[in-house]
């Protein structure tokens, strides 16, 4: 995956812009080490490819992630787990910060937040 593709995925906010000490290289990071979560009742595609983040939010002075997302039903039994994955992914890579993690069933989630790529490997 390349840089730019970070900053192209459907469906999600990447909102560093909202804060004056921002760095897309973090994001990146960010990005990168949530692609190492699967939702272990569907563990072919990590929860970033299946369209699960909505949105990210960077404070770097406060050392701060904010992270909306859904899950991949309401009802997901392993919802808790998924966001201590998260957590502990981000915190391999960025150890003093504090990450923050919103559910949110609005929008609902769609296959049109997937990118056509990574759907047709969903299927394969």
């Amino acid at each position: 995956m390349n840089d730019n593709d970070y900053f192209l995925r459907p469906g999600i906010d990447y909102t560093m812009n909202n804060y004056e000490n921002s760095d897309h290289a973090l994001t990146k990071i960010i990005c990168e080490q949530i692609e190492t979560v699967y939702d272990p009742e569907f563990p072919i595609v990590d929860i970033f490819t299946l369209g699960l983040i909505y949105s990210i939010l960077v404070d770097q002075d406060d050392e701060c992630i904010d992270i909306v997302m859904t899950y991949t039903t309401p009802s997901c039994p392993e919802g808790e787990l998924i966001q201590q994955m998260i957590v502990n992914a981000i915190n391999d890579k960025l150890p003093t910060f504090k990450t923050n993690i919103q559910i949110t069933f609005d929008p609902q989630r769609s296959l049109d937040m997937i990118k056509d790529q990574d759907l047709r490997r969903m299927f394969e």
